[in-house]
């Protein structure tokens, strides 16, 4: 697992180049590493070259700001790209906080991409007043001290009885994240608010929503795909983490796409 130095943080991140014409990028959701990743690639891999890498904050990424922007995270996926000279067709893909990464590149950077997907996200995610609760909850306790409800968002009931493994091994690295790398990334989310931009994008968007999710809802993801000029909208039976908990019926609406 490499790692770059780009202009404001060092950049954990893999690149499995396997020739294709095509190249997507992964972002993840926040508090995730790109890890989430790797049912969806392990299906997809050999249709695509593929850029994994852990959001600044994240993972093994570097991060040194107490409050980050949607928009300085779409840069640093322009500057990565721009780093490792990727040519071709590029699709993005992002989950949740990636989802709204995508939404800006989509806004300020539709040269650079040809198709990009927006999965459990939403234009507007939460309320100024509830992730500054959050920043506050966590800044004092820790992220153990959110771990009951972020399972609770992330995941089904079934899902969380019938894989504990594996979702315990997701909570663990939550819980493992650098509080300050997580607080700045939730005052971008917190601040970022594409209600009255989206219509701008004019390249092709497939929204994914998860039909139990309850932080990023289905009326979110018809409230883009109205927006949005050339979309589609597809509803995975999941919660928030649809590429963890349906990574085959992710995979195939990406290919499909």
């Amino acid at each position: 697992m490499p790692t770059v130095q780009l202009k404001n943080y060092t950049c954990n991140y893999e690149f499995l180049n396997s020739g294709k014409d095509r190249t997507i990028i992964f972002s993840n959701s926040l508090g995730t590493d790109y890890s989430m990743w790797n049912k969806v690639v392990d299906i997809i891999k050999s249709d695509f070259n593929i850029i994994l890498h852990d959001t600044r904050g994240h993972g093994k990424s570097s991060n040194s700001e107490k409050e980050l922007t949607i928009e300085e995270l779409g840069e640093d996926i322009i500057e990565l790209l721009n780093t490792l000279n990727i040519k071709g067709k590029i699709t993005f893909c992002g989950l949740s906080m990636g989802g709204l990464i995508g939404q800006y590149l989509g806004i300020s950077h539709s040269d650079k991409f040809d198709k990009i997907i927006l999965a459990n996200t939403a234009a507007k995610i939460g309320t100024t007043e509830s992730w500054n609760t959050r920043i506050e909850t966590v800044t004092a306790n820790g992220l153990s001290s959110i771990l009951d409800g972020t399972a609770e968002r992330w995941f089904t009931t079934d899902f969380k009885k019938n894989h504990a493994d594996e979702v315990d091994m997701i909570l663990k690295k939550f819980a493992a994240n650098d509080v300050g790398g997580y607080c700045a990334n939730c005052a971008a989310v917190r601040d970022a608010d594409y209600r009255y931009q989206i219509d701008k994008i004019n390249i092709p968007v497939l929204v994914i929503a998860g039909s139990e999710d309850l932080v990023t809802t289905v009326d979110d993801g018809i409230f883009m795909k109205t927006k949005i000029a050339v979309s589609k909208l597809e509803v995975l039976k999941a919660a928030h983490l649809s590429a963890v908990e349906q990574a085959e019926e992710f995979a195939k609406n990406i290919l499909s796409f």
